[in-house]
């Protein structure tokens, strides 16, 4: 009788970064906001590219990552459309992929500067 593979269960916001490095997002931040009063959720995961092609490709990956890894899969995912900001909403962990200029605009890490953040080498 064959053996079964184990596979062990990855943290989810450790597939959410697999994800991410498999289709080269750029400058991945881990936000920890679970210390801040007016967060609405534990972490923002966050990281940019450069085409909306990459968006999306980044985005699909975290998507089946989660899955495969952490067993998790997205809530909601908004803006699939023009793939200039992909939000997915983890409950607990809210992924932002955009494209570069998006990112520089919207600066979330400074609007949530009172968070711990990580930077994830790649």
């Amino acid at each position: 009788m064959p053996k079964k593979k184990i596979i062990s269960k990855v943290d989810l916001k450790d597939a959410i970064i697999k994800g991410m490095q498999e289709k080269k997002g750029n400058q991945i931040k881990v936000l920890d906001l679970r210390k801040l009063k007016s967060s609405m959720a534990d972490f923002f995961i966050i990281c940019h590219a450069s085409s909306d092609k990459q968006v999306s490709a980044i985005a699909d990956s975290v998507e089946e990552f989660s899955r495969k890894l952490a067993s998790e899969k997205p809530l909601h995912i908004e803006g699939f459309e023009s793939a200039e900001w992909i939000l997915m909403d983890y409950f607990d962990i809210v992924v932002h992929i955009f494209q570069e200029e998006k990112r520089e605009f919207y600066s979330i890490e400074e609007l949530w500067g009172d968070a711990e953040i990580t930077v994830v080498k790649d």
